[in-house]
């Protein structure tokens, strides 16, 4: 590329494309960033983002200088913090004091940036925060920090950091993704109590001082800095490390701006003021483009925003295809916040409330009363549509910090799911009674995950009828009735759909286990992710082979994998006759406008043919060609 320009490729964590100036949040290159912004490319960069974009392409050498003292300012400010190993002269109890002095200001901050979080993001934002404040007095962390320095002999700092990195090295070490993304909390937690030590800010004038539209660029953020994104002024999010499941990822989704993560050494070359191209769907950031570049993607960009029109209009329209099926398209929630931004996006019911988030974001397993008025109030949110409520379902890529559940070599073929419901009765139970208590106040569905064959679903349908009979002889106001189903993401249970057809009443298929127990892939194995695909023919198969057992004996189908959020599978799922859709709450407008566009009878030849292709390949060929023949 000419001019100096590269291409960064990397992580797309949260889709859409924005053209700007960077801006970034890290000390490195922000002293020298005010000499080389005046390295300013075309000036229509920034008029493709918008008004407010071309005004930060204009500024690029105002906006680097305010970054530089900003950087500069956080490093001195309230005085430089003691050297490691420095030992207060007036002992132990001194810094003891001032370690709890820390704390205590910590954790008001974490309040405070929690209170904000919930106001402008929802509840399950505010309690990633909250999260960390759990920190500040979890026995497994705090006291050892303490420890350090009564028997040891360390300063507060020195303590901090090294029961930091040891507390973090521990997560960093499990494995799943999630957990392993979690270390970034514990350090997030222990530069706050360092800055608080010194008299610090944490860090977080930076994102304040953004006065201008741009592109923040950092090494990663940290959680408390994701949940002060302004999307006023925040064009994208590139960031050097991260993953799919960071923060920044995950923040970076819900506020709908488009973000690319894990980047690497390649970032450190970018400078506040560049103008950079951030494209979250295809996972690039190129610095410093020319013109013919900025050009394409200024025409991207305004392809992109008529596409989010028209599927913004459609996304309150009944889920109907051309020829006039309807189906049921539901959202996938995991918290009470979430469910009234279902309510408001077009869902006509919850098909997936991942009840495990209520429990990870606690320190302690949720009591009956705790669970019921979270299952109630999600209920109460979606007005009289229906809510499918999974048991918990955790192990695998999903654990709980205050659990002492085994390290296994193999977690998502372990102890997990219906097998720890099953093992350990008193949980299911009360988590079921929970569940029934708020299907007084409105329609509810249950339906027990990781179910390999029909002894467990046996098992928890009678466990749950115990339950039931116990609140009737108790009086206790539930529904008279309760739909049960079972998730079909095991191949025994794809396999068995004819046997527990006749028994469930209804099915909803996890794509995301379904395929990487029938591919033999762990997906979160970067090393062989890229054979993990739904589209693959032996996939296809069990998924048209369910659906049509259920029909068999009139029960319904739903899906609630990522596969049912994918536009470009919605051929193959409306020709097989799938009942019931459910997706994040991003993907519904999406759906629904690919839906407006097919013919029933014409998907269903399609997905006759495509079972019968050889590879994933093929059959992703075969529907992009099915796309273009309906424009």
């Amino acid at each position: 590329m000419a001019g100096g320009g590269f291409t960064i490729r990397a992580i797309g964590a949260s889709e859409g494309i924005r053209i700007g100036r960077a801006y970034r949040l890290d000390a490195p290159n922000a002293g020298a960033a005010a000499g080389d912004a005046e390295r300013a490319a075309p000036e229509r960069a920034g008029e493709a983002a918008g008004g407010g974009a071309a005004r930060a392409a204009r500024e690029g050498a105002r906006m680097a200088e305010p970054n530089a003292q900003a950087a500069a300012g956080r490093s001195s400010e309230g005085g430089a913090a003691p050297h490691a190993g420095a030992r207060a002269p007036s002992g132990a109890g001194a810094e003891l004091a001032r370690l709890a002095l820390a704390r205590d200001r910590s954790a008001a901050q974490l309040e405070e940036l929690a209170a904000r979080a919930k106001e402008t993001l929802g509840e399950d934002k505010a309690a990633i925060l909250l999260g960390q404040r759990g920190f500040l007095s979890d026995p497994a962390f705090y006291p050892p920090i303490e420890k350090r320095v009564r028997e040891e002999g360390q300063s507060a700092e020195e303590a901090v950091r090294e029961a930091v990195e040891h507390f973090a090295a521990r997560f960093e070490a499990m494995n799943n993704a999630y957990m392993r993304e979690r270390a970034a909390d514990i350090r997030d937690v222990g530069k706050r109590l360092l800055d608080a030590l010194s008299g610090g800010d944490s860090g977080e004038a930076g994102i304040a001082g953004l006065r201008e539209e741009a592109i923040l660029v950092a090494e990663d953020l940290s959680p408390s800095e994701t949940v002060q994104l302004d999307k006023r002024l925040v064009l994208a999010v590139v960031t050097r490390a991260g993953g799919r499941t960071s923060h920044t990822a995950i923040l970076s989704r819900s506020l709908g701006i488009p973000a690319v993560v894990g980047a690497g050494e390649p970032l450190d070359a970018v400078r506040t003021g560049d103008t950079l191209i951030v494209d979250g769907s295809a996972g690039l950031c190129i610095v410093r483009p020319d013109e013919a570049t900025l050009r394409e993607y200024e025409a991207r960009m305004a392809a992109e925003r008529e596409r989010l029109e028209a599927e913004r209009g459609a996304r309150f329209r009944p889920a109907v295809s051309a020829d006039g099926r309807r189906v049921e398209i539901g959202a996938n929630i995991g918290t009470v916040a979430e469910a009234e931004a279902a309510a408001d996006s077009g869902a006509d019911g919850i098909g997936l409330y991942r009840t495990e988030f209520l429990f990870m974001h606690a320190n302690r397993l949720p009591d009956e009363e705790e669970q019921y008025r979270a299952y109630r109030e999600v209920v109460e949110r979606m007005g009289g549509q229906p809510v499918i409520i999974r048991t918990l379902d955790i192990g695998g890529d999903k654990a709980l910090t205050y659990l002492d559940l085994p390290q296994e070599a193999n977690p998502f073929l372990g102890y997990r799911a219906i097998r720890i419901g099953l093992d350990r009765e008193d949980w299911l139970r009360t988590q079921l009674r929970a569940i029934a208590r708020a299907s007084a106040h409105g329609p509810v569905k249950v339906m027990f995950p990781m179910i390999s064959g029909l002894g467990e679903w046996r098992r928890a349908k009678a466990i749950f009828a115990e339950e039931l009979d116990g609140l009737r002889r108790a009086n206790v106001p539930h529904a008279e009735r309760i739909e049960t189903g079972i998730m079909v993401e095991i191949p025994s249970a794809a396999l068995q759909a004819d046997a527990f057809a006749r028994e469930v009443d209804f099915f909803s298929i996890g794509t995301n286990d379904l395929v990487q127990y029938t591919l033999a892939v762990d997906r979160m194995n970067e090393r062989v992710a890229g054979l993990y695909d739904y589209f693959h023919p032996a996939v296809l198969r069990l998924i048209r082979s369910v659906i049509e057992a259920s029909h068999r004996h009139g029960r319904w189908t739903g899906m609630c994998g990522g596969m049912a959020g994918d536009p470009l599978a919605a051929p193959l799922l409306l020709g097989f006759g799938l009942d019931e859709w459910s997706m994040d709450i991003g993907s519904i407008p999406k759906v629904k406008s690919a839906l407006a566009r097919l013919s029933s009878a014409s998907c269903q030849e399609l997905a006759d043919r495509a079972v019968d292709l050889d590879t994933p390949e093929a059959v992703r060929e075969a529907l992009q060609a099915f796309f273009g023949e309906i424009r």
